[in-house]
């Protein structure tokens, strides 16, 4: 039987890359792909690497079925324009959600102790001359989540353990959610000294912690984003750094990946990393299978394991 042809769009991990060529014919956009190649793609895979994913790259594929995203958020993906052609979009949710939480707390404590700096302080020799300034606390912390899906509620669990009080925002209050509920990003800033944002990137989100959140947040706010950079104002956090307008910031995502703003790299108060939050070997593993194993069963039986809301509708 001829294997379906997929086409990958950038390149994957091997331990994904191979399991997928043993699955699939595939071929690989960064070599090129002429449209003989082209109209026999009935599946694409696609990665963050790839940047942003539209009509022109589906237009040239006019067997596409199915897009097979390596990631659970999927604003990478013009999602309207697949499904306006009939084209299945899916993720990788739940696969990643303790990784994340795991080092979103990672990320809260290195931001607020200020471990990395205190690693610097050592490493530069610093620590014979004198002890490191002594940091902030999380201790009688208010912590607020954006976004209280899968993994903000992963979060929140992580949280309990460390006696803080913790609120959200999401754009319904949720059944069975025992934390305050707050209707607007302001309101829940206002409410809180720490924001941990894990919202979905896309249209619907981009700009939400703007200038006016980072305020109400205040100076001792602490802004924590593992989310997507689209969903925080970059210019307007850069500034509230330098201005002191909110205490410190720990930053998982940017706006401009892999660009990093050579004034946001310049703050102290700022522990920047490079896009982790599920990198993990076991972790990339179990999302690369999962999008090998939404592109089988779809091909298997023209059903997907996790597809993305908006194209839920296309299982036969």
């Amino acid at each position: 039987m001829t294997k379906p042809a997929v086409l990958a769009a950038a390149p994957f991990p091997p331990f994904t890359m191979q399991p997928l060529e043993a699955a699939f014919a595939v071929h690989r956009l960064w070599d090129g792909l002429d449209d003989a190649a082209a109209g026999s793609i009935r599946a694409l895979a696609t990665n963050t690497l790839f940047g942003r994913l539209g009509a022109e790259v589906m237009n040239r594929l006019p067997a596409l079925e199915i897009i097979a995203n390596f990631g659970v958020g999927y604003d990478n993906i013009d999602v309207a324009a697949a499904a306006s052609r009939g084209v299945m979009v899916t993720n990788t949710p739940g696969v990643l959600d303790e990784e994340v939480a795991d080092l979103t707390l990672g990320l809260l404590l290195s931001t607020i102790r200020r471990l990395p700096q205190a690693e610097r302080h050592l490493r530069a020799g610093l620590w014979e001359q004198g002890a490191f300034p002594l940091s902030p606390t999380l201790r009688g912390r208010r912590v607020g989540i954006l976004g209280l899906g899968a993994i903000g509620k992963a979060v929140a669990r992580r949280l309990e353990g460390f006696g803080v009080a913790i609120a959200y925002h999401g754009r319904t209050r949720q059944e069975g959610v025992a934390y305050p509920w707050y209707p607007t990003a302001l309101a829940l800033a206002e409410a809180v000294d720490v924001l941990v944002v894990v919202v979905p990137g896309g249209a619907a989100t981009a700009g939400l912690v703007d200038a006016a959140v980072l305020r109400a947040l205040g100076p001792q706010g602490v802004l924590i984003n593992v989310s997507r950079g689209s969903v925080v104002d970059e210019v307007a956090l850069i500034a509230a750094l330098q201005q002191g307008t909110i205490l410190a910031a720990g930053l998982d995502v940017f706006t401009r990946e892999p660009h990093v703003p050579a004034d946001l790299v310049a703050q102290d108060n700022a522990v920047l990393l490079p896009h982790v939050g599920s990198g993990s070997v076991a972790t990339r593993t179990a999302m690369g299978q999962l999008m090998i194993d939404n592109l089988s069963a779809w091909f298997a039986t023209g059903r997907a394991l996790t597809p993305v809301a908006e194209t839920r509708h296309l299982q036969r």
